[in-house]
């Protein structure tokens, strides 16, 4: 088994240095879901919620969550980002969430899409649940990790 970076030789968690590595261009996509009733998706998207505007609302809170990853994840580190963007998108069942995160700096930011997808649907779900309990948040995964050298 390959060793793990956040543990320490005795097995105690511990923040990862990352001061001798490389500063790269680094992006990180990820992807979720929510599912919910017909109804519930036509008051969506008719901007009928009483809560307002769920789609606009939720990925300005996928993008704040972003930015905040360093305080919300014990071994997180605090990262400036260049650009965080989120989208979400009507489909049959529910909504699809995609987050896009890039940094120039030295360690990744897939912890940060994979916040930003989390709070977005958490988001959509704090908008709906008066009107739909039966609401399922899934299939949060990370799409993509990249790093490049600085030319």
């Amino acid at each position: 088994m390959e060793k793990l970076t956040h543990t320490d030789d005795s097995g105690r968690a511990h923040m990862v240095d990352t001061g001798g590595k490389p500063v790269q261009h680094r992006i990180a996509v990820a992807s979720g879901r929510i599912n919910m009733l017909p109804e519930t998706l036509r008051l969506v998207a008719e901007n009928m919620m009483k809560k307002g505007d769920v789609m606009t609302v939720a990925e300005i809170a996928g993008i704040q969550a972003a930015k905040q990853c360093g305080s919300m994840i014990p071994l997180c580190h605090n990262i400036a980002l260049d650009q965080v963007k989120v989208t979400l998108r009507a489909d049959d069942d529910g909504i699809a969430a995609e987050s896009t995160v890039r940094c120039t700096g030295r360690t990744g930011v897939e912890m940060e899409a994979l916040t930003a997808v989390s709070v977005a649907l958490l988001t959509v779900y704090d908008m709906c649940k008066a009107v739909d309990k039966s609401m399922i948040i899934t299939d949060i995964q990370l799409i993509k990790k990249e790093k490049h050298d600085i030319t």
